[in-house]
């Protein structure tokens, strides 16, 4: 797996910035907008027609000579519209090579030619660190999240992700005050999911969202695929916290590896389906992360920081509930849906019961009945100090 730039079929960086003259901003969004042009094309069309305005002379002659009929240009009109669309959204354009574009992405071959970006462009020079992992995340990888962005943020690094739900969500909520960049799936003024919306306006306000795709695009599937090798080539490793056998995370890592970057994962239970992909990771040569001194150590980041404990949990029994009044019997659909919320937070792996408590920022007296229903069912298992763990 190629992990540089093929000189036989991409430009170098210094032919592609020699190739590039400045051009009307415009006309790079019109170039990359325009049907069947991707990243690497735009690159290739740029260096071998000597600039932006050449390249677009040539495009369509080039697509008859392919064969593709009635082939036209993005109207100008539609670049137009972008452009004010981005206005109205307060984003500003980030052109390959020019000022504020991330020099993390520069060489690689397919580095976005455009990027959309809200919010602290400053933080894209800095280095960065993206932490990636399970949309239907565990206790304990939200929790092991949190406090490898502390240790991260000590150190001065920017955390990335993709602003999905679970551990993405939680890395930049954890990063907000020490620096975060979300990079979108869709445009850059489209939040997806929609339940991030208070996190992603969180994140414009004080950190960064970046996207290549259009304004106004709500993704689809085959974007974030483009979306995750932006996430690798801006960080100079990535940390996959809890991911199954088969998920975007590791479409992350694998980019990450043929960026040149380091991919590291936290290993897990062996029966927690969430831990799969990681340890098949760590099978294959990822570095073991057991703190976020092992990140600082495998990016060449030395010295002391105040850096967390790992993974270890103290058990806290919780005391009996105080008598009172039997609590009213809850519908059906309400015990389901806090049955599926208990579940969703347990994993093989113990957890204290106060710690759920917490996570699930519920009263005792609700909790309770619940985990007796769940541990009749034999769906959870309880064991002594108050630990709690679900049985697939």
């Amino acid at each position: 797996m190629a992990t540089g730039l093929n000189t036989s079929q991409t430009p170098t960086s210094r032919s592609r910035s020699m190739a590039a003259p400045d051009a009307d901003p415009l006309l790079w969004l019109r170039l990359i907008r325009s049907r069947r042009v991707g990243a690497v094309t735009f690159h290739r069309l740029v260096a071998d027609h000597g600039g932006i305005e050449a390249a677009l002379a040539e495009l369509p002659g080039i697509a008859r000579a392919a064969g593709v009929q009635d082939y036209s240009l993005c109207p100008i009109e539609v670049v137009k519209a972008e452009a004010a669309q981005a206005r109205l959204a307060s984003a500003r354009l980030l052109l390959w090579g020019r000022k504020g574009y991330p020099q993390a992405l520069m060489d690689l071959p397919d580095a976005p030619p455009v990027l959309w970006a809200q919010g602290d462009i400053d933080l894209l020079a800095r280095p960065m660190v993206a932490l990636v992992g399970a949309r239907n995340a565990s206790s304990l990888g939200l929790r092991m999240t949190r406090r490898l962005v502390e240790g991260l943020a000590l150190a001065g690094q920017v955390v990335v992700s993709g602003l999905a739900r679970g551990i993405d969500a939680e890395a930049h909520q954890a990063a907000l005050d020490s620096g975060t960049v979300a990079v979108q799936a869709g445009g850059v003024d489209v939040i997806y999911p929609i339940e991030n919306k208070e996190l992603a306006m969180a994140i414009a306000a004080r950190g960064c969202r970046v996207s290549e795709q259009p304004m106004g695009l709500v993704p689809q599937a085959r974007h974030f695929p483009q979306r995750n090798r932006i996430v690798s080539g801006l960080s100079r490793a990535v940390v996959v916290v809890e991911a199954a056998a088969r998920s975007g995370s590791l479409i992350t890592a694998k980019n990450a590896l043929d960026q040149g970057r380091e991919v590291l994962a936290v290993p897990g239970h062996p029966f927690d389906a969430r831990a799969a992909g990681c340890n098949i990771l760590l099978r294959d040569g990822a570095v073991l992360v057991r703190s976020a001194q092992d990140i600082l150590e495998a990016i060449g980041v030395h010295g002391h920081f105040a850096v967390q404990e790992q993974l270890p949990i103290e058990p806290v029994a919780v005391p009996d509930p105080l008598p009172g009044p039997v609590p009213q019997r809850r519908p059906l659909s309400e015990s389901a849906a806090l049955h599926s919320q208990i579940l969703a937070r347990l994993g093989p792996s113990p957890l204290a019961e106060d710690q759920l408590i917490r996570d699930l920022a519920l009263p005792p007296g609700t909790l309770s009945p619940a985990l007796i229903s769940l541990e009749l069912e034999g769906r959870i298992l309880r064991q002594s100090g108050g630990l709690l763990s679900r049985v697939d």
